[in-house]
């Protein structure tokens, strides 16, 4: 049953019209007559007798103005409650890619935690593709991409940027050293990467792709700390997000490949689905997210 029906129905009995109802309601006199047609039909009953032009309550529709008037007054009081309560509680399910969720844990969740204490958040990750069958089956709250540029209709874009990748390695490597290197020239190089077919993996498959090449790795594995850890005890390579190789390339660790003839770069989105129902909880952490610098 909707409420505004009700409201509408309110209205009508007091005014004993249905063109005074719509002129205070700012509705046409159809849409009037079709809200009060729809409860009909939904109770069951008939609430109004119209004869000539002239409309009276029937027994029913006079039961029915003392529910509808306790509907309203309890649905205002839980207005009022929601718009004076101070503390924020719920749950809100999140997923991401693994490396987006290390990182928003590590930076900002105490931070997070410290403001909203009552609000849980469950991180979970997964494929770009299936974090949207996700959204459309409503089992995720919001969702954060890393991947190519994604834009559909049925989709809100609440915070994007777009992200610097490269070719990584240890230090110590001897192409470390060299300038000026084509993506040839470390093809037969021993690779670590993120699975086939996900997130920035596939962005780079498809950008290789177009110079008819292709990179069989030695390793395949989701973590990108694991990956970073394997680069910095060996002379392998990998191609990451800037974001998750700074620390590392920072303290002499890792460091870039001067690659000439690839420039990547992969978008960050946070990303709800547009009928999803936006609780007070989902709106402070979107809007924590959208302040918040999870790429440092």
């Amino acid at each position: 049953m909707e409420l505004r029906n009700l409201i509408t129905f309110i209205h009508v009995a007091e005014l004993g019209s249905f063109s005074k109802a719509a002129k205070v309601l700012d509705y046409s006199q159809s849409t009037i007559s079709f809200q009060i047609k729809q409860l009909e039909d939904e109770l069951g009953c008939l609430l109004f007798e119209r004869i000539n032009h002239t409309i009276t309550l029937t027994e029913r529709g006079r039961q029915l103005v003392s529910y509808a008037h306790r509907i309203r007054a309890l649905t205002d009081e839980f207005r009022d409650n929601l718009e004076t309560e101070k503390d924020y509680v719920g749950h809100i399910h999140i997923v991401t890619p693994d490396s987006v969720c290390e990182d928003m844990i590590q930076t900002n969740y105490i931070d997070f935690h410290t403001k909203y204490p009552f609000i849980s958040l469950k991180f979970t990750n997964a494929d770009t593709s299936v974090m949207f069958d996700m959204l459309n089956r409503n089992e995720a709250d919001i969702i954060m991409t890393l991947d190519s540029h994604v834009y559909q209709r049925d989709y809100v874009i609440a915070k994007e940027e777009n992200l610097a990748m490269h070719f990584v390695t240890n230090s110590s490597s001897d192409l470390a050293k060299r300038k000026g290197l084509s993506v040839k020239d470390i093809m037969d190089e021993p690779f670590v990467l993120t699975e086939y077919g996900q997130g920035y993996r596939r962005v780079l498959d498809k950008e290789l792709a177009k110079k008819s090449l292709e990179i069989v790795p030695a390793l395949e594995i989701g973590r990108p700390d694991i990956i970073t850890g394997v680069l910095s005890k060996t002379n392998m390579i990998s191609f990451l997000p800037d974001f998750v190789t700074k620390e590392r390339v920072t303290s002499g660790e890792l460091c870039y490949l001067d690659i000439c003839d690839v420039d990547i770069s992969i978008c960050k989105q946070l990303i709800y689905h547009k009928n999803k129902w936006m609780s007070k909880c989902l709106k402070a952490f979107i809007e924590y997210v959208k302040n918040a610098e999870f790429s440092k």
